[in-house]
């Protein structure tokens, strides 16, 4: 997306301001549960802050300018869509998709690309904001004011996002809720409690999917 290139450099240093960097902090926390050993890629990877912190080596992304701040960070990068990867069959343990899923244009065309090149025990990882969180609230009020990159989000509900991953031939696993603070985008987060299952009042998620 050429917003994600024009504004790219706003985009990363959110991660070094009070709130975001919390946010940042808690998010990862909640990702770690999930991460496990082997070979592991992030689709919609960014300027490469998670995957860098979480130790995953490849990366994929559409925008020329957030991919070289991920070269930056370590991680081996290529430009592509998440409905179009370049990755042969079952090249993956983990595949990852943080705060990326609202921005694809066919999530579930890029769950089925997740699937074809994770191995037999591999997961996928999502980590995203769900449509019943008063965080969506928050994000989609935003855009409708005319933020840049708010406004080409799109919010799924937990049903929807279980659908799309048994479409593509997920089962669901494990389901964490964090950011339980009331929303807002200054003040560093106080609250780190991370809950198992679905907490709707939650800000953050992650959702694994297991190959079937």
């Amino acid at each position: 997306m050429k917003a994600f290139d024009l504004y790219a450099e706003r985009y990363d240093r959110w991660y070094e301001l009070p709130f975001g960097s919390s946010a940042f902090r808690l998010e990862l926390e909640c990702l770690r549960r999930l991460r496990r050993g082997g070979l592991s890629l992030e689709v919609g990877v960014g300027s490469g802050r998670f995957a860098s912190a979480l130790g995953i080596e490849y990366g994929v992304d559409t925008s020329k300018e957030l991919l070289k701040l991920a070269v930056r960070r370590g991680v081996r990068v290529f430009l592509a869509r998440a409905e179009s990867l370049p990755f042969k069959e079952k090249a993956f343990e983990q595949v990852f998709m943080i705060v990326s899923v609202c921005f694809f244009q066919d999530p579930t065309k890029a769950f089925e690309e997740a699937y074809r090149v994770l191995n037999e025990k591999g997961s996928l990882v999502l980590g995203l904001v769900l449509a019943e969180s008063p965080w969506a609230v928050f994000y989609k009020r935003k855009a409708e004011e005319g933020h840049p990159l708010y406004s080409l989000a799109n919010f799924y509900s937990l049903y929807e996002i279980q659908r799309m991953l048994r479409a593509s031939g997920f089962e669901q696993g494990r389901i964490l809720s964090t950011l339980f603070d009331p929303p807002q985008d200054k003040e560093p987060i106080k609250s780190t409690r991370i809950e198992e299952g679905f907490s709707p009042e939650g800000g953050f998620f992650c959702i694994e999917g297991l190959r079937a």
